[in-house]
């Protein structure tokens, strides 16, 4: 046993090494599945196997040391070297390699179902969410929000309630679904979303954007004009209104450069102002807060309902900027 533990733990410090630098497509949730049932099939033979059987060694290691004394006992020796005690804990001791399996089974277990089925922890890398988040920020996405899914498989098992408009999402970016994306939902399954000259109008309404002081993008060193916008997040199309900030750069052109082929793309109409888009049902059309700098749906498509993870909805940690913890629309 200590030497396959030592091969299995050999592995999973090789897979966490080669995903680090880049020689294979890590898949964490895989790797804490694989983890959680290793480590399970350890705790139950520890507990039912291995912890019994260093028991009854120890049970019997007493017996025989009681046996020892009483027969020293009855020859006069009364002073016996050795501490009976000292021997059994010894024994009952869990040896290494269970102690870096079967012993972090409650950890890892604890882990897993949180991370699984209530709340998981991402770091955001680009600025496509700004001013709405920051590169480096670390969020907590809820997992239940929409429905429970099965780990690995993201096989959905209870029903939960549909994204609305304005719901900041996490999802597994349609053309490579090992990727997660973070962007906010603006259509949702029949809705016609139109973004032309960057004025963004849905089932034919144009949502409300106000001009607001100009953000200063402390990473570029550059301001930005930013808006306000209000989205209505009622599946009439007008109630439910929920307001963010989103950024535009003049200097970027109202075209979409190089769109991807990608499923029901002749639902999209593109021209040299924008690109006006009718959500196939199943389907969610998602775009960032920084609208000139966020590669999203009218590049890439639309995100169907199997590839949700959950709903984002607040900053945990930033580590350069306190202030940033705390939750955000």
């Amino acid at each position: 046993m200590p030497l396959l533990t030592s091969f299995l733990l050999a592995a999973f410090v090789g897979y966490a090494a080669s995903w680090y630098f880049g020689v294979v497509e890590g898949n964490f949730a895989l790797l804490l599945f694989m983890a959680t049932v290793v480590t399970g099939v350890y705790w139950l033979a520890e507990r039912f196997y291995f912890l019994p059987q260093r028991q009854s060694a120890a049970s019997k290691l007493e017996v025989e040391s009681a046996a020892r004394r009483e027969q020293l006992s009855r020859q006069g020796i009364s002073q016996v070297d050795g501490d009976i005690q000292e021997a059994k804990a010894k024994l009952v001791m869990q040896p290494w390699w269970l102690d870096w399996t079967a012993g972090l089974f409650p950890v890892i277990i604890a882990v897993f179902v949180l991370r699984s089925f209530l709340f998981e922890p991402f770091k955001i890398p680009s600025g496509s969410m700004i001013p709405t988040l920051l590169v480096g920020d670390l969020i907590l996405v809820n997992k239940f929000t929409y429905g429970l899914r099965l780990p690995v498989l993201n096989t959905k098992i209870t029903e939960g309630s549909k994204p609305q408009r304005g719901d900041v999402m996490v999802f597994r970016y349609p053309p490579k679904p090992s990727l997660d994306y973070i962007k906010r939902v603006i259509g949702t399954p029949g809705d016609e979303v139109s973004y032309l000259n960057k004025k963004l109008m849905v089932n034919g309404k144009a949502l409300s954007k106000d001009a607001l002081p100009d953000f200063f993008d402390e990473d570029s060193t550059r301001y930005a004009k930013q808006f306000e916008e209000v989205v209505p997040s009622g599946p009439d199309g007008v109630s439910g209104q929920r307001k963010h900030r989103l950024l535009n750069d003049d200097e970027r052109p109202a075209f979409i450069p190089g769109a991807d082929e990608f499923q029901f793309k002749s639902n999209c109409r593109y021209s040299a102002e924008g690109v006006v888009c009718k959500v196939p049902e199943g389907m969610y059309f998602m775009m960032g807060d920084n609208r000139d700098n966020s590669l999203d749906s009218r590049y890439w498509g639309f995100v169907p309902e199997k590839n949700i993870v959950g709903k984002a909805f607040m900053v945990w940690m930033n580590f350069s900027n306190l202030k940033r913890i705390g939750t955000f629309e």
